[in-house]
């Protein structure tokens, strides 16, 4: 009798070992569903240098894990506007970018900083304003950006600006200058900061700003400020990756880098990203749009 229950203890044990494995071989294979997951090795390190957007709007915190857990390989995401994203890359201080100044990520790969440039996803811009909306702006011009910085600019009401060279801020530059209008004076303030910050600073002010609607679904309930113009053609949105040229010095991590590109291009990711925030915001903030290169 001893016997027989020494051995089935031993085959319990034997039971309970095995299932114990077999689940911690579920865990690593099966991917994160949060920040814990994560590849049996890392195999390096890159610098991705992009817009504050994809940060602001919390899209880094639901890609980035999944890619290090793919790949291996860990991001130091540094967050600025476009323009100085892409100047850290014609620096050599990032190894791959993600940012949203189409014209200007062109004229990168055209002066040789990278060797192609490819859509990612896109979503669009939006004025926005505060409840009151002194300037009349969502009455006049719900859906014209143009009139919008118009009635803006002849109300001198209170305007925040990125003023950071950002692909925001290139775009609020356009409007002003398709209407070869020069906003300059107390009204017209020019923060040097992302958009998240400008989104704050607009709500205490009680001005208007141009925002990216991801960032702004992500900070909405934090404000008092509304949208007043939208759906307006020349807001569309458009984000693009790029790997940095690998000649420019010794620290350029190419491969991780193209891992990053390879990997934001793909199915799963471009699927990641086409999901999120619809849960929570009854709306996607971008559309993925990789395909359809």
């Amino acid at each position: 009798m001893k016997r027989n229950k020494r051995k089935w203890i031993v085959i319990t044990a034997m039971m309970i070992t095995l299932m114990l494995m077999l689940s911690g071989c579920a865990s690593q294979t099966e991917g994160p569903s949060d920040a814990d997951g994560g590849p049996a090795e890392i195999v390096g390190k890159i610098v991705l240098a992009t817009t504050t957007s994809t940060q602001d709007s919390g899209l880094l915190d639901v890609l980035l894990p999944v890619f290090t857990y793919d790949t291996g390989y860990e991001v130091d995401e540094i967050a600025v506007g476009s323009g100085k994203a892409m100047q850290m890359g014609k620096d050599g201080e990032a190894d791959v970018l993600l940012v949203h100044s189409p014209q200007d990520e062109e004229a990168f790969v055209a002066e040789g900083h990278s060797p192609a440039r490819y859509d990612v996803m896109y979503n669009d811009y939006i004025i926005l304003g505060p409840t009151d909306d002194q300037a009349g702006v969502k009455e006049d011009a719900p859906q014209d950006a143009k009139a919008a910085f118009q009635k803006i600019y002849d109300q001198q009401a209170i305007f925040v600006s990125r003023g950071d060279d950002s692909g925001t801020h290139k775009k609020e530059l356009s409007i002003w200058s398709g209407l070869d209008l020069t906003p300059a004076g107390d009204w017209y303030v020019s923060a040097g900061k992302g958009m998240g910050e400008v989104i704050i600073m607009t709500d205490e002010m009680l001005g208007y700003t141009i925002s990216d609607r991801a960032t702004w679904l992500n900070m909405k309930s934090d404000t008092d400020l509304q949208i007043v113009t939208e759906g307006d053609a020349g807001l569309f949105n458009q984000y693009g990756v790029m790997v940095v040229d690998p000649g420019k010095n010794d620290h350029i991590n190419a491969e991780g880098a193209l891992a990053f590109q390879e990997w934001i291009l793909s199915e799963k990711a471009q699927k990641l990203i086409g999901e999120y925030g619809a849960d929570t915001y009854g709306q996607a903030l971008f559309t993925p749009n990789a395909a359809e290169r």
